[in-house]
C-alpha cells in the first residue's frame, strides 16, 4: 500500500527463472520488476475504470537503471517507487531495489512514462484527477 510519505514498497523472491549464466538477476528482469511495481503502485490509486472513464494509458519514453550489487536466486527484495513529478503530459518515477536479509542495495532506476489518449495513441495532457492521486517525492536539493 502506497504510505503517507508517497513512497510505494512492495516485496518478491528473485526466481530462479531470472538467472542468467553469472548465476544472478538477468538485467532484464530489473524493467520488468520496475514495470510491475508500478502498475502495483498505479492500481492501488487509480481504478482501471478511472482510467477507461479518463480515456488515456501510460507509455514508456525511456528507462535507465544502474546495477550496483547482484540479485541472487531467492533473495528477498524490496522494490520501492515514487513519482517525482508530474508534467503536462510526461510522469518521472523513481524506483530502489534492497536485499531485505542485509540491507544492500541492489539497483536504482527511473523511468520516463507519458500519457496517451487510448483512442489514438497521442500524448494528452495528465487529468488533474490523476495527477490529485499521488503524493510527489521531489528529489533531494
Amino acid at each position: 500500500m502506497p504510505t503517507p510519505d508517497g513512497i510505494f514498497r512492495d516485496e518478491f523472491v528473485v526466481p530462479e527463472a531470472v538467472i542468467d549464466v553469472n548465476s544472478h538477476a538477468n538485467n532484464v528482469a530489473y524493467v520488468r520488476w520496475m514495470i510491475n511495481v508500478a502498475v502495483k503502485h498505479f492500481r492501488t490509486l487509480v481504478s482501471e475504470e478511472q482510467m477507461h472513464e479518463l480515456g488515456g494509458s501510460w507509455v514508456v519514453r525511456s528507462h535507465h537503471i544502474e546495477y550496483l550489487r547482484p540479485a541472487l536466486p531467492d533473495d528477498l527484495i524490496e522494490a520501492s517507487t515514487w513519482i517525482v513529478n508530474f508534467s503536462r503530459v510526461r510522469s518521472l518515477r523513481r524506483y530502489q531495489f534492497v536485499r531485505l536479509s542485509d540491507g544492500v542495495v541492489l539497483a536504482k532506476g527511473e523511468t520516463d512514462w507519458v500519457f496517451i489518449n487510448s483512442a489514438n495513441g497521442r500524448p494528452r495532457s495528465i487529468p488533474e484527477e490523476i495527477k490529485a492521486a499521488f503524493t510527489l517525492v521531489p528529489d533531494k536539493q
